[in-house]
């Protein structure tokens, strides 16, 4: 018996960790549980889960090795990791990531997983009606005169609001920060009266909010897909065929779901991302 729980001593100590990530919104909470559950039922790793990072803050940890693999969005890593500007399709976007993350960092893309969570604007119903806005160049010509809400990164980062303004000759009243959905209530108590909005959110549908088309195309696509560090790929191959089960399987429509149990219903991100795991047959 005594040599028994030794040798399962021994084996939980030789068991090896991998470090899964996430940002600090629901979608990533979502994401970052269906892959830490992926590799808990699919392998004989053990996973440590680290989550609510910043976008700088988890990629800083991938590329240290602090995180090994997580979920991120194609237009995030195009243009403010790798700080690419020209426009692109959907598919140079993804090619040109995936090429120089390898080449750059030794980060392996994974195919993407089918939603396209990208920046938007949204105002009120009574907004759009009373200023007459359907475009961003129609929200350009009244912006001035109106309070802009939204996180850090956006009102801060280069493929964000500076070098939207610039491209729209967009100017707001007043730019505010909002941690998460804290900008949803204000754009509805009538705090602001442009936020910052992602097209898988949950609270679009939640309030009834006008979403802006970007006719520009200012915004480059922001498809999820796993960034894993190349020495865990080469070290545990296994993984591409587990983490693979996620590719294509992630519509906008299924993520927006999940979304709004999350952020409106309060449902666990954990058991939301569980179900949809096992309503696939991805996990038991």
């Amino acid at each position: 018996m005594i040599a028994c729980i030794l040798l399962a001593g021994c084996s939980e100590e030789e068991k090896e960790t991998i470090t899964v990530g996430s940002k600090d919104f629901a979608e990533q909470y979502i994401l970052g549980n269906m892959l830490t559950l992926l590799i808990e039922e699919n392998t004989n790793l053990a996973v440590t889960y680290n989550d609510n990072m910043a976008s700088h803050v988890i990629f800083a940890a991938i590329t240290t090795g602090v995180v090994d693999v997580y979920i991120d969005y194609t237009g995030t890593i195009y243009g403010y990791y790798l700080n690419n500007s020209e426009s692109k399709s959907a598919e140079e976007v993804y090619e040109i990531s995936a090429r120089e993350l390898m080449e750059n960092y030794d980060l392996r893309l994974l195919g993407l997983l089918g939603f396209n969570n990208t920046f938007n604007l949204a105002v009120r119903q009574d907004t759009a009606a009373e200023f007459n806005l359907r475009t961003f160049s129609d929200l350009a010509r009244v912006s001035s005169d109106m309070v802009f809400g939204g996180s850090a990164e956006i009102i801060n980062r280069n493929d964000g609001l500076p070098n939207l303004k610039i491209l729209y000759d967009m100017s707001f009243k007043e730019e505010r920060i909002f941690h998460n959905d804290e900008r949803y209530h204000a754009i509805i108590n009538n705090e602001v009266q442009v936020a910052e909005v992602f097209a898988t959110d949950g609270q679009i549908k939640e309030y009834d909010l006008v979403v802006l088309e970007d006719d520009k195309n200012f915004f480059p696509p922001y498809h999820g897909v796993i960034v894993i560090r190349n020495e865990i790929v080469e070290r545990h191959p296994e993984l591409l065929e587990v983490l693979g089960k996620l590719e294509g399987i992630l519509t906008d429509e299924i993520m927006r779901g999940m979304n709004f149990r999350v952020e409106v219903l309060g449902e666990s991100p954990r058991d939301v991302a569980e179900e949809f795991l096992q309503s696939n047959g991805l996990i038991s």
